[in-house]
């Protein structure tokens, strides 16, 4: 199964660097009574070590080629055959939670599966992925530089995010053509909360989906009383922290007529 080809259309690159995934597991330091979820297990390179440290491993494999091959190597390998975007992560977690997830995810997919981790975050304690390095500067971003977007909101409103250590592509079977960055994440209480989630994420959607437009302009539609904000309306959404989003957002949740203009966008 060692010569198994990498499938384009689940974005597989098998890593096969020892040191590299001994670094892995090494920042994941797992307790023997931990619960861990590997996503996108491959091969099971980064599986064995995980098995070898903890009593009961879990993971998602949509390959069932190599899923046959994984429960053939593992006894202790808890394994679901499907499209971890497919899953329902809150079924999957369970209601205590404490999940330490971890992984080499396919290129092709980070983004959205992010975004259905940081749904789950009470159920999660941390989650340590290898990703494309583009996608890690984004997470890591801060106000004012270019990278600064949805994604950097969304993870650092409720994570503490730590770019660990670089991976070149010439570790991997076959060999992106990006370099890659192993990152922690690691949930923590916000330091500020919108009232209603839904309307900062249709603020901050709004606001983005015309960066280029000053917030006076990309949010007309949500008729926003500036003089109740420290926001300025002249900055461009790149421009402005999570702090002044939720203050936004705030704001339209006080006033009904405005939020439910706001309400209206997220759904359309």
């Amino acid at each position: 199964m060692s010569g198994h080809r990498a499938r384009r259309r689940f974005g597989q690159h098998f890593l096969e660097n020892e040191v590299i995934l001994e670094r892995m597991v090494g920042a994941l330091a797992p307790a023997p009574k931990d619960r861990v979820l590997e996503i996108g297990p491959g091969l099971g390179a980064l599986t064995r070590l995980l098995a070898e440290a903890v009593d009961t491993l879990a993971a998602v494999e949509i390959d069932r080629d190599v899923a046959a091959l994984l429960r053939r190597r593992f006894a202790n390998l808890e394994l679901i055959v499907d499209d971890i975007l497919r899953v329902d992560l809150g079924e999957l977690l369970g209601e205590h939670g404490d999940w330490r997830i971890i992984g080499n995810l396919p290129y092709n997919i980070s983004t959205p599966l992010l975004i259905r981790l940081f749904e789950v975050l009470d159920r999660i304690r941390d989650v340590h992925v290898l990703l494309q390095a583009e996608v890690v500067d984004r997470l890591t971003a801060t106000p004012g530089t270019k990278a600064w977007g949805r994604l950097s909101i969304a993870a650092q409103l409720h994570c503490q995010v730590d770019a660990l250590f670089d991976v070149g592509p010439e570790n991997f079977r076959p060999a992106p053509k990006v370099n890659s960055t192993f990152v922690r994440l690691l949930p923590r209480p916000a330091e500020v909360l919108p009232d209603d989630p839904a309307v900062f994420d249709e603020v901050v959607r709004l606001a983005f989906q015309q960066r280029r437009k000053t917030l006076r302009n990309a949010l007309q539609s949500l008729e926003i009383d500036w003089d109740r904000v420290t926001v300025d309306p002249g900055d461009r959404a790149d421009a402005v922290g999570i702090e002044g989003y939720v203050s936004l957002a705030n704001l339209l949740s006080d006033s009904p007529s405005d939020m439910d203009s706001a309400r209206q966008g997220n759904n359309e």
